[in-house]
């Protein structure tokens, strides 16, 4: 009997908006491998040290190379293999994560940032994009108390910029999108969030 295919749902948005909780609860409550990005593989770790820790300066271009290197580990060593035996899989962040830090956060090239990002993919896109969408002032006050990594310490400015682009790659709807609210309970996210998915691909449970 064939092997029924994989689907790779991506859980996006800025920091402190609660994908990454959420992520978690999607994957456990599907039965799906949950994986993120930077980071998910030995190579991915030594990356996000490089990306997100205090450092020598990192040019933007040298960031989006790097995250496109971690993305493209990340896909030939955990998400392709997991797809192609059936598994699903949920993702802290994926493709648009690039589009909105590394193109409106940092204001380089839209077009060739999506090239590189098919590049380093192999061309694989979810199937299904979740935008945990919150204002910036929230993002920033749940974070309050913690260490901000070297991209959590840009600003608001910068957050802003990430958090409008958002919108924008969702504009773009070149993959599936699902916005959801991330301003409510955890509960609350979660269940818009399960709404959305089985509206989608019906009942996983």
């Amino acid at each position: 009997m064939a092997t029924s295919p994989g689907r790779l749902i991506a859980l996006e948005g800025i920091d402190g908006c609660g994908k990454s909780t959420q992520a978690r609860l999607l994957a456990d409550r599907i039965g799906a491998l949950y994986t993120f990005e930077p980071g998910a593989t030995a190579l991915g770790a030594s990356l996000r040290t490089l990306l997100l820790e205090p450092g020598p300066a990192v040019h933007e271009r040298t960031e989006a190379l790097l995250m496109a290197a971690d993305r493209a580990q990340h896909v030939a060593e955990v998400v392709r293999p997991a797809l192609g035996r059936g598994r699903w899989v949920v993702t802290d962040r994926f493709s648009a994560s690039t589009l909105a830090y590394q193109g409106y956060g940092r204001s380089l090239d839209i077009g060739e940032l999506a090239q590189l990002v098919e590049w380093a993919t192999g061309g694989l896109t979810p199937d299904l994009a979740i935008l945990v969408e919150v204002d910036p002032a929230l993002g920033l006050a749940r974070r309050r108390g913690s260490v901000d990594d070297r991209m959590e310490a840009e600003g608001d400015g910068f957050l802003q910029r990430v958090a409008d682009g958002y919108r924008r790659v969702v504009e773009r709807q070149e993959t599936p999108w699902l916005v959801v609210d991330g301003g409510g309970t955890i509960d609350q996210v979660a269940a818009e969030i399960w709404a959305g998915v089985q509206s989608r691909f019906g009942d996983r449970r």
